[in-house]
């Protein structure tokens, strides 16, 4: 059985997060493994309380996840200070974990914000120059390349701007657009669409943590990047497609709709 390590914060309505990680790895019949970085006290309305785990105990984790289930994959969500940051780095670093995913939690669904100012910079010249692969949505995009972001022309180049200093490979996301949901993927040098049509199904939260979630099982499987990515978004757009109405503001996905 692959296995799978999720480092990102817990999300108590179950919808995204550490939470929305499990479910997805399992549903791909996997088995996943967890690093919790911050604990949150958040609903389908909002994030209401933030309660960040010490560094040294997220370090502590991760050595007890490495020294003894090594990782076939990991996955990267939520981590909101830069001392955090730097530990996950340097354990990173230390234990040559591979196939990584990051999606640089910044934003929520519902709006919040979930990145420290000072964690950006950490952010982009520590953590994410050791992901496989990075996968903000629009807005997170623009506060990484640093311009806003209006067209599928200007997700190219914030994809080129973003990638000036990094190996990874680049996925952003294009759910925010307001005449496109397509996604584009900057790899060595090229761009590749995902093209899809909008699902009409306003019940999106957890929907960044599922899609990175899947990839890196994906990548766990042997899968290469692109085949990888692409067999994500089916998983994610099967999970939308059924309509789960939970809670009173921007629901969950079905996670185990492959399952039924």
């Amino acid at each position: 059985m692959k296995t799978i390590l999720t480092i990102a914060g817990s999300d108590c309505s179950g919808g995204a997060g550490i939470q929305a990680d499990i479910k997805t790895i399992t549903a791909h019949k996997m088995y996943a493994m967890s690093v919790i970085t911050a604990l949150t006290a958040q609903n389908t309305t909002g994030v209401y309380g933030v309660m960040e785990t010490a560094p040294e105990f997220v370090g502590k984790q991760m050595d007890t996840v490495f020294s003894d289930i090594y990782p076939d994959a990991v996955k990267i969500g939520m981590v909101s200070d830069k001392n955090i940051i730097e530990t996950i780095t340097e354990k990173l670093t230390e234990y040559h974990a591979k196939n990584i995913v990051l999606d640089p939690v910044m934003i929520s669904t519902s709006g919040n914000r979930l990145l420290k100012d000072d964690a950006i910079q950490a952010l982009l010249t520590k953590l994410m120059p050791a992901a496989k692969i990075i996968t903000p949505n629009i807005p997170e995009a623009e506060s990484l390349c640093g311009f806003k972001i209006r067209s599928k022309n200007d997700m190219q180049k914030a994809a080129v701007k973003i990638s000036e200093t990094l190996a990874s490979c680049i996925l952003i996301k294009g759910g925010h657009l307001e005449d496109s949901s397509d996604d584009v993927l900057y790899m060595d040098g090229d761009f590749h669409w995902f093209e899809h049509s909008r699902i009409k199904n306003s019940n999106t939260h957890g929907t960044g943590c599922t899609l990175s979630s899947a990839i890196a099982c994906n990548l766990a499987a042997g899968t290469d990047v692109r085949n990888s990515i692409s067999a994500a978004k089916e998983y994610v757009t099967g999970a939308l497609h059924t309509h789960l109405d939970l809670g009173k503001g921007n629901g969950p996905l079905n996670h185990c709709w492959n399952l039924l």
